[in-house]
């Protein structure tokens, strides 16, 4: 297997639940409705933050070289892409990055290279559906300077997948190894679509699209 089938494979296990989170319901799902432009940036720069600090724990205890050092770069990637996100705000907002939602709780239990690698092609698939709803909801706000900064981050996020599959081949010596990293992007995409769910659920809605 190589980077590009890995990516594909996943895509095509989890296209059902990708489709509904890539669905406008996805930010009424984060927001428990609150679709207000502050709170839409709150929880976005949110989830930079905590993927932040899990990304600075795999960076400490990592012992393949190339993998260590894109952790670091996504690190640094995603404290940037918070400091981004809060300077759209009018207020100073701090987040708590111990609160952690289940798709990155989902990243902090795992443990082998293969199925960090694994897990963060899994997160990049997610995220690039999230940042284009977001994107979507600024362009309906007429604020195209927030859209166009989250223009930027999907691509970086996508990017950060693309690494992490890429790396998958220095890493994966046998299937066994690529099967736990594609274990492990479906669990990711698994915990942030039954996240998803079970918010609407509480909302009344039915995550299912309606034909």
């Amino acid at each position: 297997m190589d980077a590009d089938e890995f990516e594909a494979t996943v895509a095509e296990s989890m296209a059902t639940e990708l489709e509904r989170l890539g669905s406008s319901k996805r930010l009424v799902a984060l927001t428990d409705a609150d679709l207000t432009e502050t709170q839409v940036l709150r929880t976005a720069a949110d989830s930079e933050r905590v993927a932040a600090a899990t990304l600075a724990e795999w960076t400490d205890d990592e012992d393949h070289d190339g993998a260590r050092e894109a952790f670091a770069d996504f690190r640094e990637q995603e404290r940037d892409h918070c400091d981004r996100i809060t300077d759209l705000l009018e207020d100073e907002y701090e987040g708590d990055a111990e609160s952690v939602d289940p798709m990155h709780a989902e990243l902090r239990s795992l443990e082998s290279t293969a199925a960090r690698l694994g897990g963060l092609v899994g997160r990049a698939l997610v995220g690039d559906r999230t940042h284009l709803q977001v994107v979507s909801f600024f362009v309906n706000e007429g604020d195209e300077e927030r859209a166009d900064c989250f223009r930027d981050l999907r691509t970086e996020t996508v990017a950060q997948g693309e690494r992490a599959a890429a790396l998958l081949e220095e890493v994966c010596g046998n299937e066994d190894e690529w099967d736990e990293a594609r274990d492990a992007a479906e669990a990711v995409i698994e915990a942030a679509y039954d996240a998803y769910a079970g918010s609407l659920d509480n909302l009344g809605i039915d995550p299912k699209p309606i034909c």
